[in-house]
């Protein structure tokens, strides 16, 4: 099989979808890689060093999509991107297709074969390849969000942690997941009074035995929704219904009642975010302010991390891009239920149930 790593074009993204080692690997296998010119720069890594394994380096995005049958992406198609896809073309990427009918559209006239990083399962029912990022986007968010909350970023001008005599943030939470629980222990370790809440009991259990005590857990329900996010400084979005829209958690009314200069950090944003008044931002403008509250909703947060991102995204997703590329995709589908959840949209139908159910489909 060709397979075909490009640079990615999404704003401030600096993360590639394949280290030199895993073309070096697929090459042994057999198979063909092609590296657009440049593509792993933004990660730390030169042309010479995947040309050094023996891959292809490819001067065009045209040529490289044109000769593939697999592309390995990070994000999930743009526009330009979108326009170079071929009928039948395997892209393996993460796509969130529930936050975008745009999107979702695009994708099913191409007729491409569309395996998401992010509904991907294992026997044990947990997401793998969403697993490493949620991992650097959950801490990543105690980081931004502690930022905004100085006075230059209009926060309210206070230290997360406090200080000797002076109280420390209020952190709520929202989701007790891979993103929430290391939410959670950056914002405990930075010394705010923090709150997690989720809406399974056996997690919030989990949780309570192995937080720090600075901790505390509470049962997602909207009453305690509202009473937590009015006193809170920073409030973390972390809820995921994998595949599908998330749930709006924070109403536009209860915004306005939040302090003014509190910092909303939406981390779901990928897929519709769970405040009603969260909508996608970048790097390069990564908030703005509804009734004197701070939104942070980058949708690639991870991104601006790509060294650490690449790596921990590529461990992941090695394995899986070996199998396909070595099975095809049929053979691939029939290893696990697992990976067939992340088959998302094929031969212009839509094969996910969630997807389906968000556009009403």
């Amino acid at each position: 099989m060709i397979i075909g790593v490009p640079r990615e074009v999404k704003s401030d993204e600096y993360r590639i979808a394949m280290l030199p080692v895993g073309a070096q690997l697929l090459i042994a296998d057999g198979h063909t890689v092609l590296i657009e010119k440049d593509a792993g720069l933004g990660s730390g890594f030169s042309n010479e060093d995947y040309s050094a394994v023996g891959a292809e380096i490819v001067d065009s995005p045209q040529e490289l999509f044109e000769r593939a049958d697999m592309i390995v992406k990070v994000k999930e198609p743009q526009s330009e991107e979108i326009e170079r896809l071929k009928s039948g073309q395997i892209v393996f990427c993460y796509f969130h297709f529930a936050s975008s009918r745009e999107l979702t559209i695009q994708c099913l006239e191409r007729g491409i074969s569309a395996v998401a990083y992010e509904t991907l399962s294992d026997r044990q029912g947990r997401l793998p390849l969403l697993t490493p990022m949620s991992e650097v986007a959950g801490k990543m968010s105690v980081q931004e969000g502690a930022k905004c909350l100085e006075r230059p970023m209009m926060g309210r001008g206070i230290l997360l942690g406090g200080v000797p005599g002076v109280a420390p943030a209020d952190v709520l939470v929202l989701g007790g997941g891979v993103v929430g629980t290391h939410a959670a222990r950056v914002a405990a370790g930075l010394g705010a009074n923090v709150t997690i809440m989720d809406i399974s009991l056996d997690r919030l259990r989990q949780l309570d035995e192995t937080m720090p005590p600075n901790v505390s857990t509470v049962f997602c329900e909207p009453h305690a929704i509202e009473h937590y996010a009015v006193l809170a400084d920073l409030v973390v979005g972390c809820v995921l219904i994998p595949g599908a829209i998330a749930p709006k958690l924070i109403s536009r009314e209860l915004v306005s009642r939040m302090k003014k200069g509190s910092v909303i950090v939406d981390v779901c944003i990928d897929q519709g975010g769970c405040c009603e008044t969260s909508r996608p931002t970048t790097h390069s403008e990564p908030v703005y302010i509804v009734d004197e509250v701070v939104h942070y909703c980058v949708t690639n947060m991870p991104g601006a991390v790509g060294r650490t991102s690449s790596h921990a995204l590529c461990n992941a997703t090695l394995a899986y891009c070996r199998e396909l590329a070595s099975l095809g995709l049929d053979g691939f589908l029939e290893k696990s239920p697992g990976r067939h959840a992340a088959l998302n949209l094929r031969g212009g139908k839509i094969i996910c149930r969630a997807v389906a159910e968000a556009f009403g489909m």
